[in-house]
């Protein structure tokens, strides 16, 4: 069961329907994922401020496993609904041996879309400015920033995960985010990944992406893959998929927690985006009446609660709170 609310998206090209007629083919669209028990609440939020901060014509979607479905907070959906973005139902059981629940992003940038881009978003990630998807896509190429750090292993572990795949180590170094006194083999954060939906050599980044990290995975030698695997994998993928990447400026994914704990946010640059990564974050910085805000303008209401029970009253329209 989907929850449906789309339009055209402005700056697409054409594609022909099922009758044989032309609409706009969707520029983009932002995807992330809506699971119990917090993620479905921080969903609410991130759409919230996609609404915002976006152009109506970017597509939302949200993906929760299929056999949690039924228990979605009747105040998400009805969030989602009022919002115009769709909650779609994932296979989850069976994609990852063992169980990887953390790999959830990968399996939901697989779902199929109609969109020249696509973005994954996690759920804990806010835009706080007025933004455009031309800031974030880039033709022929993955769109992501470098990660905050990488405390998991030494650079010296790139070799092994290269030689999976026959593959040299690249060339090019970069400064990660937070913890990086020298430059590294490229390492990225999978927390706002935006590619390419059309395929390069008959393959779809995200098909690539899913394949490399499943070959990664079975590397059992490798402990520190899990839960690293969908970062561990992103820049082979990229280029794998036949793709470069385009690193995002900070601005557009500010990763906040770790050494930043505690700092406010720079006051000297925009920032477009934050990764919390802890609503408790978000309270530190003062950021609550701005993200409920979003919500009550949105919606109506900054409560989830609010909407819950007004889809239980069978209620529509704004909710005052």
């Amino acid at each position: 069961m989907a929850f449906w609310a789309g339009s055209g998206v402005q700056g697409g090209t054409a594609e022909q329907t099922g009758d044989g007629s032309r609409r706009a083919q969707p520029l983009l669209t932002l995807t992330y994922i809506v699971d119990l028990p917090e993620y479905q609440y921080m969903a609410c939020y991130l759409l919230a401020s996609i609404r915002e901060h976006f152009p109506p014509d970017v597509r939302v979607i949200g993906y929760c496993p299929e056999h949690k479905m039924a228990e979605i907070d009747p105040g998400v959906i009805r969030a989602h609904e009022m919002m115009g973005a769709e909650i779609r139902p994932m296979r989850t059981e069976g994609r990852w041996d063992p169980a990887y629940p953390h790999g959830n992003k990968i399996l939901a940038a697989l779902e199929p879309r109609d969109s020249q881009f696509s973005a994954f978003v996690d759920s804990d990630v806010l835009f706080l400015r007025p933004n455009t998807p031309m800031a974030l896509i880039s033709p022929g190429k993955v769109s992501c920033s470098v990660a905050a750090s990488m405390q998991w292993g030494e650079q010296s572990v790139w070799k092994e995960i290269y030689d999976v795949f026959g593959m040299p180590v690249p060339n090019e170094r970069v400064r990660l985010m937070r913890r990086s006194r020298n430059k590294v083999v490229p390492y990225f954060s999978s927390g706002l990944v935006i590619f390419p939906e059309g395929p390069v050599n008959g393959l779809r980044f995200a098909d690539v992406w899913y394949e490399t990290a499943t070959m990664i995975d079975r590397k059992t030698d490798l402990p520190a893959r899990r839960p690293y695997l969908d970062q561990m994998s992103l820049p082979l993928a990229i280029r794998r998929a036949g793709l470069d990447w385009n690193i995002l400026p900070e601005e557009q994914h500010f990763i906040l927690g770790g050494i930043l704990r505690g700092e406010p946010l720079p006051t000297d640059r925009e920032i477009f985006t934050i990764h919390y990564r802890g609503m408790k974050i978000v309270k530190e910085l003062g950021l609550m009446k701005q993200v409920r805000g979003m919500l009550r303008r949105q919606t109506g209401s900054g409560w989830i609660g609010n909407l819950r029970d007004a889809a239980a009253e069978g209620g529509s329209g704004a909710v005052d709170d």
